[in-house]
C-alpha cells in the first residue's frame, strides 16, 4: 500500500528542492537509454517533471501520471511554460490503466520504492509488463544503501518560496523494520510568513528497500527478460559497494 501522499507543501518542497534542470545524473543517462525510442514511453510517479520535461524536449513522446494532483499541477505548470503538452493523469501504481502499449516505462529516482508491499509492488511490475509492447523496456532506480543510513535524528532544512517566505522541512526515522524491508520517516512541512507559521503538515513517509538479487528474481518471476543490472548510471557495469544507485533495464519478451 502506498501512504506517501505528497500534499500542498510537501510537494511545494519537492518542486523548490528537485526543480526543473537538476540532475542526479538521471536525467542524462535516461535520455541516452532511450534515445531513438520512437514509440510512446509512460513515466509512472512522474512529479514535477524533472526527468519527463527533458526528455520531451530531447523529440520522445512521453505521458506520465501521479497520484498527487499537487505535483501534477506543478508538472502541467512547467510543461506550459515551456509549450509542452503531453498527457498527464491522476493516477496511482495500483490502479494504472491505458489502453495503448508502451515501448518503454521509466521510473526514475527510486520512486518505486514508495510501494511498501512486496507482493502489492510484484504485482505492479506486472502491470508494467502487461503494458509494454512485445520487446518494451521497463527502466528504474533503486537506492539500497539508504536503509542503513544513520538518520535517527532530526534534519531540518529550509527553502526560501517565491513569494519570500520559508519553508522548512523536518524529517526524522522513526522505523525500520529489517523482516520488512521498509523504513518510517516523520515528515513535518511548516510553511513561515513573516516569521508566523501559516501552514503545516504531518506525514508518515514508508520506504521499501529492495536487495538487488531479490529484484533480479522478483522481475525475472513476473516475466521479464534481458535484466541489466547497473550501478551509478554507468551502464551495464555491475553495481559494487559504495554505488549509490542501481538501476535495473528488462524487456517484455517478444
Amino acid at each position: 500500500m502506498l501512504n506517501n501522499t505528497y500534499g500542498k507543501l510537501a510537494s511545494h518542497v519537492y518542486n523548490l528542492d528537485k526543480y526543473i534542470g537538476k540532475s542526479f545524473d538521471d536525467v542524462e543517462y535516461y535520455r541516452e537509454r532511450l534515445k531513438g525510442c520512437s514509440g510512446p514511453i509512460l513515466e509512472p510517479a512522474v512529479g514535477n517533471g524533472r526527468v519527463l520535461i527533458p526528455l520531451l524536449e530531447a523529440g520522445l513522446d512521453v505521458r506520465g501520471f501521479d497520484a498527487s494532483q499537487d505535483m501534477l499541477d506543478y508538472c502541467q505548470a512547467h510543461c506550459a511554460e515551456r509549450a509542452l503538452t503531453p498527457a498527464l493523469s491522476q493516477l496511482t501504481y495500483e490502479a494504472f490503466s491505458y489502453e495503448e502499449r508502451f515501448e518503454a516505462i521509466v521510473i526514475p529516482a527510486g520512486s518505486l520504492q514508495l510501494i511498501a508491499d512486496h507482493a502489492t509492488a510484484t504485482a505492479i511490475l506486472k502491470r508494467f509488463l502487461d503494458h509494454l509492447r512485445p520487446g518494451g523496456r521497463l527502466i528504474f532506480d533503486i537506492y539500497p544503501h539508504d536503509l542503513f543510513a544513520d538518520d535517527t535524528q532530526p534534519n531540518i532544512r529550509s527553502w526560501q518560496t517565491e513569494a519570500g517566505d520559508l519553508l522548512t522541512l523536518t524529517s526524522q526515522r522513526v522505523k525500520a523494520d529489517l523482516i520488512a524491508q521498509t523504513t518510517v520517516s516523520h515528515l513535518r512541512y511548516e510553511l513561515w510568513c513573516e516569521g508566523r507559521l501559516a501552514l503545516s503538515e504531518l506525514e508518515f513517509f514508508t520506504m521499501r528497500w529492495w536487495g538487488i538479487e531479490e529484484m533480479a528474481l522478483t522481475l525475472r518471476a513476473a516475466g521479464y527478460v534481458d535484466l541489466v543490472i547497473t550501478g551509478n548510471y554507468d551502464f551495464g557495469r555491475a553495481p559494487k559497494d559504495g554505488d549509490e544507485v542501481v538501476t535495473f533495464e528488462c524487456r517484455r519478451p517478444q
